[in-house]
């Protein structure tokens, strides 16, 4: 069965684009504001998490490293984390940083995804490439705040990506124009990170 894959948009996948990775620099911004570090470290944050991701897939895929290619990609964690820098930190909510990597996983799982797809990677392969892409940047993210990895917690959150790329792989495989694949691929995604940030959903973990 062919998979179509055309862009529905070239003008709505590159914003979608650059709103995923200034969601992501956001978070990465946060991770430094709660740690009350310089602008040095926000852009350092901003940049490594928005970018981290897509860069280790575009590796894996033998594409060209996006970011390195257009300006705008470093450019928007940039702005984003001075935004950030020069918010009052009573504006943010607690857990502003998990409802950014909320919406960030959401989109760069399905926009991972689709990338590896229009690229020639097969099916699977191209749905665990979503998974990277939407889950590298938080994990070295995390790694360079000192906190422990998101893999290591029982917390939803890799999942919502596997569910995000898994949906859309599975809709275009049988026909479902781009657009609304992505739209409910994107939005289960979220549903399920965001039932874990408000309920507190965690996968069993190993007993032994």
């Amino acid at each position: 069965m062919t998979i179509d894959v055309a862009p529905f948009a070239p003008a709505i996948i590159a914003w979608l684009d650059l709103f995923g990775i200034a969601v992501f620099a956001a978070s990465g911004a946060l991770a430094a504001a709660q740690r009350g570090q310089t602008l040095v470290t926000f852009s350092f944050f901003a940049l490594i998490t928005g970018v981290g991701g897509g860069t280790v897939r575009d590796l894996l895929i033998g594409a060209p490293v996006f970011w390195v290619q257009d300006w705008r990609f470093a450019a928007t964690c940039l702005v984003t984390a001075i935004l950030v820098w020069v918010t009052p930190k009573n504006f943010w909510n607690v857990r502003a940083l998990d409802w950014f990597d909320a919406v960030g996983i959401a989109i760069y799982a399905v926009f991972g995804t689709w990338k590896s797809l229009t690229l020639g990677v097969p099916l699977l392969p191209a749905m665990m490439m979503g998974v990277i892409t939407a889950c590298v940047g938080g994990i070295i993210r995390d790694v360079l705040a000192g906190e422990p990895s998101i893999l290591l917690k029982p917390e939803i959150y890799v999942t919502a990506a596997a569910l995000a790329s898994g949906v859309l792989g599975l809709l275009l495989l049988f026909g479902v124009p781009v657009l609304p694949a992505a739209i409910i691929s994107a939005t289960a995604g979220f549903a399920l990170r965001a039932m874990a940030i408000l309920k507190g959903w965690a996968i069993p973990a190993y007993r032994g």
